[in-house]
């Protein structure tokens, strides 16, 4: 699956639009802000079974993985959190079957980390971030 295959309808080129400002920094702080909220979840999505592997999305626009959790309309904050799991990201191939052994062995705690799916315009990619 392709990252352009995340987005809703014309959510793309609006993404590429330039704002003059990394969108990484506001993540940074709108992580912060939601850090107690992820790993909340994060402990819930373990404790009830659903997935040994949580994982959460973070965009500014819809994508189509995962369920909204912190919208950042409603909080008014920069960054949108859609929690999925590692299952939901091989069942729609954007973790190729052969990977997912590589990426459990390479996945951080998920008491201490929040294992993020960044979605920018350029692309995506996961980062493990702490929990404050």
């Amino acid at each position: 699956m392709e990252v352009e295959d995340l987005f809703s309808g014309g959510a793309r080129e609006e993404a590429t639009q330039s704002t003059g400002q990394s969108p990484l920094k506001s993540l940074q702080v709108d992580l912060d802000f939601y850090s107690e909220s992820i790993r909340e979840v994060a402990m819930e999505i373990i404790e009830e079974g659903y997935s040994s592997y949580p994982i959460f999305v973070a965009h500014q626009h819809e994508v189509s993985v995962g369920e909204i959790i912190l919208d950042r309309t409603e909080l008014e904050t920069n960054w949108t959190i859609n929690a999925s799991t590692l299952e939901e990201f091989v069942e729609m191939d954007i973790i190729q079957e052969d990977r997912k052994a590589t990426f459990i062995q390479n996945y951080k705690s998920a008491k201490d980390f929040m294992c993020l799916f960044v979605v920018v315009a350029e692309g995506a990619n996961f980062v493990f971030y702490p929990y404050k």
